[in-house]
């Protein structure tokens, strides 16, 4: 079921899914495919919406920068310097988050409206991001599917294809508080991940891949998520073909719980300290799985370039549950 929820400036329609299963509810725009609401029972029954976001696009449109519940691409995270070179070719980028390129550039995939078509239990969305654009080369055919399965869990589906070597990384950036209001710092959270990848101010990795044992980066038992987090966590179990668990987020008033499964080696935890208005800081958590940041110029991690004749894939499973 979709419905017209409003336009943009140059009259370009947008539009709203709603998809419902085992209990759970969630609502995504054709903008930016953006999540705009998930609806879960808490441990009592009571249904409520435990992701960020506006009520209507006008929100969206007013306060991009938090990058609500949105898809990202080109390149989800930070790339130094807003260049890399591939193939023997510098490619300069849109430097949009001070000398660096952040979440694809100045109009990535989460201000882009996507062409949606209904699949069986989802929503398939797609795009094509042409060659040149915010200084990628190639171009890009991206398609993203959200769907419900049987027992409630969504899953995020990531493919694309391209015309000419370039680089890739996708996420979506949904921030979850399990409680439906106040802030998630109270939240209890584990993450599988023995090392993490140090930055500097501008949250640019310094290329180390360091043991979080003894740090305040150490998740792999569950405790308190707390804030002032924006680092990517080296996941234990690296690129698998198949999503595995990763992380767990419990929050211990409503008895929710959300598990994260991907086929990711990397996830940036964003305990949301400076969200911005409307609202307060530590109000949600984003947990984005992806490739790690700045890769394209770090040849030491997984690689993120994709080729003619290749195909990106990508998976991420949300699962909620009570205890």
């Amino acid at each position: 079921m979709n419905e017209l929820i409003g336009t943009l400036s140059d009259g370009t329609p947008v539009h709203r899914w709603a998809l419902e299963r085992a209990g759970v509810r969630v609502r995504i725009l054709s903008y930016g495919g953006i999540v705009q609401d998930v609806e879960v029972p808490d441990r009592d029954g009571r249904t409520g919406n435990v992701v960020l976001g506006f009520d209507g696009l006008d929100g969206y449109l007013a306060h991009p920068e938090p990058f609500l519940g949105a898809l990202i691409g080109r390149y989800a995270n930070r790339i130094g310097g807003a260049r890399f070179t591939l193939d023997g070719t510098e490619h300069v980028l849109a430097p949009n988050d001070g000398p660096n390129s952040l979440h694809g550039g100045e109009r990535g995939f989460d201000k882009r409206v996507w062409d949606a078509g209904e699949v069986a239990h989802g929503l398939r969305l797609s795009l094509v991001a042409e060659d040149g654009e915010e200084g990628f080369p190639g171009r890009l055919e991206v398609t993203v599917t959200y769907t419900l399965d049987e027992r409630g869990a969504l899953h995020i589906a990531y493919e694309a294809v391209t015309d000419a070597p370039t680089h890739v990384n996708l996420t979506n950036h949904t921030y979850w508080n399990l409680a439906g209001s106040g802030t998630a710092g109270g939240h209890e959270l584990r993450v599988a991940a023995s090392r993490y990848t140090p930055s500097g101010p501008d949250l640019i990795p310094a290329g180390e891949l360091a043991d979080v044992s003894g740090t305040r980066y150490d998740f792999r038992e569950t405790r308190k998520a707390g804030g002032g987090y924006d680092d990517n966590f080296v996941l234990d179990k690296g690129v698998t073909a198949a999503a595995e668990e990763v992380a767990e987020l419990y929050d211990p008033a409503s008895g929710r719980v959300l598990t994260v499964a991907t086929t990711e080696p990397g996830m940036q935890v964003y305990t949301a300290d400076h969200i911005g208005e409307p609202f307060e800081p530590g109000a949600g958590i984003a947990l984005e799985t992806q490739h790690f940041p700045d890769s394209p110029n770090r040849p030491e991690f997984p690689s993120t370039v994709l080729r003619p004749g290749e195909v990106f894939r990508s998976e991420t499973v949300y699962g909620f549950s009570v205890r």
